[in-house]
């Protein structure tokens, strides 16, 4: 299918989603302590999106029964909230949220360390955070598609980290989920060529020991298979007629151009 590209207009209201969804993330950051339970954090992001004007994107997809994805340790992505699992010193949550505002999506992902953590635990979750920049480096005119995909693998792989393949980035805008998907982790071609107005879900899932992951009896929670941490790191990005445009990040940082990373040619 082709991508779809969005206008100036449409862009502005992305850029009102993201930005609505960052603060939704600035007020979750500050909750992350132990003795917190993963339902009261999916509790308040539904609030506060609710009271942003926005809808939870995830509550109800595809039968996902929360709003917010509370993922611990070795949970990757998709973990259900629930008021029994109370996060506890030394662990790692990632929280994956969304919201649809005026008929446009956002989504986002941040790992978050509960109270003192180990120093490994330190380094994979800067390690998920710096692979997205890695990739985010190609996210521009005249780099393809497939160009970030290598920048996040290579870069990730080449420190000993678990690249998860069998879960992926997305493009985004009228759906939460559309063309292109955008792998974590090199391709054998190069991919669509990258233009103005492509809005683009770009989101490495790394982990401290295998790739491989297992899917939980409930049929969402995506774990490691050797039960070692992981760590996830999404935000939407536009690409614009220059440097990409991070629209989940607050003041919309932009992104720098290729050069860090000669490998993901």
């Amino acid at each position: 299918m082709p991508v779809y590209l969005k206008t100036g207009p449409e862009i502005d209201l992305m850029r009102a989603s993201c930005a609505k969804l960052a603060q939704v993330f600035d007020a979750l950051e500050k909750m992350i302590r132990p003795g917190i339970s993963t339902k009261e954090i999916d509790q308040e992001g539904e609030r506060l999106i609710r009271s942003l004007g926005g809808v939870p994107n995830f509550l109800h997809y595809e039968g996902y029964p929360a709003s917010i994805c509370v993922s611990v340790n070795e949970e990757v992505v998709h973990g259900i909230p629930d008021r029994g699992r109370i996060l506890k010193e030394g662990d790692i949550v990632s929280l994956d949220a969304g919201m649809v505002y005026k008929g446009w999506h956002s989504d986002a992902a941040r790992t978050y360390a509960v109270g003192k953590i180990s120093e490994e635990d330190e380094a994979l979750i800067e390690a998920a955070e710096e692979s997205f920049f890695e990739g985010l480096a190609f996210a521009r005119p005249g780099c393809t598609l497939y160009q970030i995909s290598a920048a996040i693998g290579n870069w990730a792989e080449a420190r000993g980290y678990g690249v998860i393949r069998d879960l992926a980035g997305h493009g985004i805008g009228r759906s939460l989920h559309e063309d292109p998907m955008i792998p974590n982790f090199a391709q054998e071609t190069k991919g669509i060529l990258l233009v103005p107005g492509m809005t683009l879900a770009i989101e490495p899932m790394l982990a401290a020991g295998t790739r491989e992951v297992e899917w939980k009896d409930d049929g969402w929670t995506v774990v490691t298979a050797d039960g070692r941490k992981a760590s996830h790191y999404e935000n939407t990005v536009l690409i614009t007629e220059s440097d990409p445009e991070i629209l989940t990040l607050p003041g919309g940082r932009k992104g720098k151009g290729p050069g860090r990373e000669a490998a993901a040619e």
